[in-house]
């Protein structure tokens, strides 16, 4: 009897992406009218940007592409996404709320796909609900890799349970064409060696200005400070940090006497000079409000100071001229540097989302003042969501705090 030849499977990491797409649209019609515009109208280009891998890495095939929409409000954008080849789930509204079926649907599929016979590797949800954290944990339990694509502020058990996070200033940027690098694959493998010489040569510059900037400092540097150094003279980091991931671990192993810390949003010093002992010391109450709130509810642990320059750079900018809310937060996050108070773009976003969410509408006549009373207002509003508690004295710190001392009670 002739035994039966199979086709072998494809190359690329099998994958399956589920899209809440009325999530989406208004989280980045809130950050990005335009970013909103090019995700509903044309999710092939940010489909293949997700699909890359980058050099040496493996590609994704997305096997399934389910978009769950409302058709009474969203149903001009189906012709798009049914021609990009997704499948679209209408999802209208059940309820007199308006809450539209887009949850049951989605979660039943993705259980569908799990327990099918797809052999799925990788799991992508594009929502920031945090409804959908249980779902990512069956994920995990099954031992598929997660990525969560989030337009909008995302809860901190949501993002942890994920293996990946495409944040909302990287998602826009993908929308815009402003990203040359592919979103790297999850389960990727080491850069052919090729590919590590470039890369090499490189990271070698980033680590000598890292090295000339910390062993002329006065003493222990702001990490923010020291990686806005790094990527002026290696912009490529931003992606992965050299293979690294993150700031810290890159910093962490470069050597040549650089040492680092995470405490406190991190430190980098001269370890011929300086030591952890040469760390600033914590200071009294405003500390203590600023971890517990950060802890529970996500907000930037950023000083008073830094918060302060973050509003004053922010209506500096908007009074100078009209930007995207992408592109605000990487003139913000520029300036802040610039003054000596660093902050990270991501901070920068969180803030900016924040004021969305009490309605503060972002004009050329916004003062300082006025963006630290929204966003304080908002900060508030997280830690009444959070059930967190404060007594009189406690309050006033918070307000002194997010505010950057603008608002005093």
């Amino acid at each position: 009897m002739k035994e039966a030849h199979f086709p072998s499977r494809r190359p690329g990491l099998r994958a399956a992406m589920f899209v809440d797409f009325d999530n989406v649209y208004l989280g980045l019609q809130a950050l990005d009218p335009l970013a909103a515009k090019r995700f509903a109208e044309d999710p092939k280009h940010w489909a293949d940007a997700l699909s890359a891998g980058g050099p040496g890495e493996s590609s994704r095939r997305f096997l399934i592409r389910n978009c769950y929409l409302n058709p009474v409000v969203f149903s001009k954008y189906r012709t798009y996404w049914t021609r990009a080849g997704f499948r679209v789930i209408d999802c209208p509204s059940l309820t007199q709320r308006g809450k539209s079926s887009t949850d049951i649907n989605l979660v039943l599929d993705a259980m569908d796909t799990l327990s099918g016979s797809a052999g799925i590797d990788e799991f992508f949800i594009a929502s920031a609900d945090a409804d959908f954290t249980s779902l990512i944990q069956r994920f995990r339990a099954a031992d598929k890799m997660t990525t969560v694509i989030a337009a909008g502020a995302v809860a901190f058990a949501y993002r942890e349970m994920a293996d990946n996070v495409v944040e909302s200033h990287d998602f826009v940027a993908i929308l815009n064409g402003t990203t040359v690098e592919p979103i790297h694959a999850v389960a990727s493998v080491q850069p052919s060696q090729a590919g590590g010489a470039v890369k090499a040569k490189a990271v070698s510059a980033a680590v000598k200005e890292v090295c000339d900037f910390v062993r002329a400092a006065p003493g222990p540097v702001v990490g923010a400070m020291v990686a806005h150094r790094a990527l002026t003279a290696d912009p490529s980091l931003k992606t992965d940090w050299g293979g690294c991931g993150k700031f810290g671990t890159w910093v962490a192993q470069i050597g040549h006497g650089v040492e680092y810390s995470a405490t406190r949003g991190g430190w980098v010093w001269d370890a011929q000079r300086f030591s952890s002992d040469d760390l600033p010391a914590e200071t009294g109450t405003e500390s203590g409000i600023e971890e517990r709130v950060a802890r529970v509810t996500d907000v930037p642990a950023l000083s008073a100071a830094q918060f302060r320059q973050l509003f004053t750079a922010m209506a500096a900018r908007l009074r100078e001229q009209p930007v995207n809310r992408n592109e605000l937060a990487k003139l913000v996050r520029d300036d802040c540097v610039t003054a000596g108070q660093p902050v990270s773009r991501n901070a920068v976003n969180f803030v900016i989302q924040g004021l969305g969410y009490v309605d503060f509408q972002l004009t050329d006549t916004s003062t300082a003042e006025e963006l630290a009373a929204a966003w304080t207002h908002d900060v508030e509003e997280l830690c009444r969501v959070a059930l967190m508690e404060f007594d009189d004295a406690e309050r006033l710190a918070l307000r002194r705090w997010a505010s950057g001392g603008f608002v005093d009670a």
